[in-house]
């Protein structure tokens, strides 16, 4: 059998837990994900409500190097701090269509990502990943969901990731406790670049990293899901910004490991000019993409140095 799946009833908070000896096909989890429905009642605390898990994950040279070019990493001694990220997706989509999740996965948005490398991995290292998926915390637009993602090599941590996604829920709206919201600095950069963003973006990191949502590849197929033309993946986004820090993060204090943290603003609507700009400071780097010549952000974020 490719994997040894223990349903638990929902109703009864009990954890859900999945085992896979391979990962699962992505076409697959999307027509499911297409079916699936809202479960039940959505708790109203971070309890776990499920978990999967797959070991000795190997890393696909060819599909490495074709991450690499659509977002910009050069370096070939270890992989990209992002990708370990890409080889999860199949498996947090299987956690999101299972018994576990109580919503409806269509509509599910990525508001923010923290990720922690402990130290570089190696293309030929086997790596052992776990996932967990907590929720429900009640926001003004819905219920928030953390997706933590743990990869081991040999037994030992090496990489975390901390996903907090974003279920619109009226229901919500009522039990949500606002939050003081904390002011943001300006961020005075030491260095700015422009980027050109192609249309056809999305489609490229879709090919590379197997997350082909219908709303980062056509204008029509977005259009389907609210948004007025295709955007680009955040997680591609997100990398892309690493890669501009690519030279700084291997160097000291950097190179002993480091926790990146962002949020997601806005949306990139494809094709799309933008900029890329960041200050650093000792163990510290601020970083922001925001539109060309105006004043709007669609990605926030530092690095700090573990």
């Amino acid at each position: 059998m490719a994997q040894v799946y223990v349903p638990e009833d929902f109703g009864k908070n009990e954890v859900n837990t999945i085992q896979l000896e391979t990962a699962p096909r992505m076409s697959t989890l999307y027509l499911r994900a297409l079916m699936a429905r809202g479960r039940g009642p959505v708790p109203e605390d971070m309890q776990v409500l499920g978990s999967i898990s797959l070991k000795g994950q190997r890393i696909d040279n060819k599909r490495l190097q074709a991450y690499r070019r659509i977002c910009g990493f050069g370096n070939e001694d270890h992989i990209p701090p992002t990708y370990p990220f890409v080889l999860a997706v199949p498996l947090h989509l299987r956690l999101l269509v299972s018994e576990a999740f109580p919503c409806s996965v269509l509509g599910v948005v990525h508001v923010a990502n923290e990720i922690i490398q402990y130290r570089v991995i190696k293309p030929g290292d086997a790596l052992d990943f776990e996932c967990t998926l907590s929720g429900a915390r009640p926001v003004r637009r819905g219920f928030e969901f953390e997706m933590v993602t743990r990869v081991s090599v040999g037994g030992i941590l090496v990489w975390e990731c901390i996903s907090t996604l974003l279920s619109r829920d009226q229901r919500a709206r009522t039990k949500a406790r606002r939050p003081e919201r904390a002011i943001e600095e300006p961020l005075v950069a030491d260095a700015v670049s422009p980027w050109t963003v192609p249309g056809d973006t999305g489609r490229r990191y879709a090919r590379v990293s197997g997350d082909s949502n219908p709303i980062h590849l056509y204008a029509l197929t977005a259009k389907l899901f609210g948004f007025p033309r295709a955007i680009a993946h955040g997680m591609w986004t997100k990398a892309r910004c690493l890669a501009e820090l690519e030279q700084t993060l291997s160097m000291p204090p950097f190179d002993q490991g480091f926790r990146v943290c962002i949020n997601f603003r806005q949306p990139v609507y494809l094709p799309a000019q933008v900029q890329f700009e960041y200050s650093a400071d000792e163990g510290l780097i601020k970083f922001a993409v925001s539109k060309t010549n105006e004043q709007k952000l669609y990605l926030s974020g530092q690095v700090s140095a573990l």
